[in-house]
């Protein structure tokens, strides 16, 4: 009898169960600056993710955001914990400047509420260990998100790079920009912080650096790099009167050398990485296309053209991954380029990057 009753009880039960697991996760933005911010307020997939407020105080920019994407103004509040109170939010997705991700923070985690940030993950280290301290002690997730982190190519050279199909890892380039924020025509919001020293850390050595920085330690699965050298010029003085817009960073590992290229000065925009082993490289083009070149004789090499289509759910975005992760669907690997730790060695590299910079010295790290 009592078996049946717990049977009933179960078959009863089981709607409400499933409809918890499949309840979307009620996300609010803080902020709206940000370039990017469109990827979360056009985001049509709402079965994971529901936003569920915003917070922002410019009118003028409020407007123009909810005529583009049709979002209700009534769930704009003006700071942080009007949002908290009024939807309870279960997550926050950062879309202000980068000085603000500690406040971010600062503000969530004592409530439980998991946050994911914009690349990089703060505009210093210092602010970085207070985030990684707030989330570790209040036991939230903290993500960061990287455009390159959805590239089904990336994931690809990963794979080549651990079964060997180049040998050992030797040198590997990355570049990462585009004409520069005034060029392109980012919004005036966007533009306003992103070449503010103080506001985004840095310009293109932050903006773009932190790309290189991150896929190495992802490459590498943590490996800290012995030495830091970088090198920043100032080609558009009119354009971003207060922050480098060119920078080379040199990378020195155990038994490899990574060269970043961060600019704001590339004709064409790009987010590409070479891979060169002790057998051969990797070139990684673009999101789709990749090549990859196996030495024969002296400079002779076969290659191997690949086309990749969009990595499957959740990892095809950012969101999605974010959500899964909360719900538990989702473990990270080890110096994941979402994960914290990755985070905390790529902001270590910035800062010595940008150390380097200012002082015409290489940092050496322990």
């Amino acid at each position: 009898m009592k078996r049946k009753l717990y049977l009933v009880f179960f078959l009863l039960a089981l709607p409400l169960l499933l409809g918890a697991q499949n309840k979307p996760i009620k996300l609010g933005v803080a902020g709206l600056s940000h370039g990017h911010v469109g990827w979360i307020l056009g985001r049509q997939d709402t079965t994971d993710i529901k936003m569920a407020g915003i917070v922002e105080t410019d009118t003028a920019l409020i407007n123009r955001l909810s005529s583009q994407f049709g979002f209700s103004k009534d769930i704009v509040f003006g700071s942080m914990e009007e949002m908290i109170a009024s939807v309870q939010p279960e997550a926050v997705a950062a879309f202000g400047n980068i000085y603000d991700h500690l406040e971010v923070v600062r503000t969530c985690a004592p409530k439980g509420i998991h946050v994911m940030v914009e690349k990089p993950l703060a505009v210093s280290l210092e602010h970085a260990l207070e985030m990684e301290k707030l989330a570790k002690a209040n036991k939230i997730h903290l993500l960061t998100n990287y455009e390159t982190s959805w590239y089904p190519t990336n994931e690809e050279a990963k794979k080549l790079l651990d079964n060997g199909a180049i040998g050992d890892l030797r040198k590997v380039i990355v570049r990462d920009g585009h004409k520069g924020p005034n060029k392109i025509g980012v919004n005036p919001e966007f533009l306003e912080w992103l070449t503010n020293p103080v506001l985004n850390g840095g310009g293109a050595i932050t903006d773009f650096g932190c790309y290189g920085a991150n896929l190495m330690t992802w490459l590498l699965q943590g490996e800290i790099p012995k030495t830091v050298t970088a090198v920043t010029q100032q080609l558009q003085p009119e354009n971003n009167p207060e922050v480098d817009d060119d920078a080379t960073i040199i990378l020195k590992y155990a038994t490899s050398m990574a060269i970043l290229e961060p600019s704001w000065n590339w004709p064409i925009g790009r987010k590409d990485m070479e891979l060169y082993g002790e057998t051969g490289a990797i070139y990684v083009e673009n999101k789709s296309d990749m090549a990859v070149r196996i030495s024969e004789g002296y400079d002779g090499y076969s290659e191997r053209r690949i086309t990749l289509s969009e990595r499957e759910k959740p990892f095809d975005d950012p969101f999605s991954v974010f959500a899964a992760v909360i719900n538990s669907k989702l473990v990270l690997e080890p110096f994941d380029p979402y994960s914290l730790e990755n985070n905390m060695v790529t902001m270590r590299i910035l800062q010595a990057a940008i150390e380097s910079a200012k002082t015409n010295t290489t940092i050496i790290l322990n």
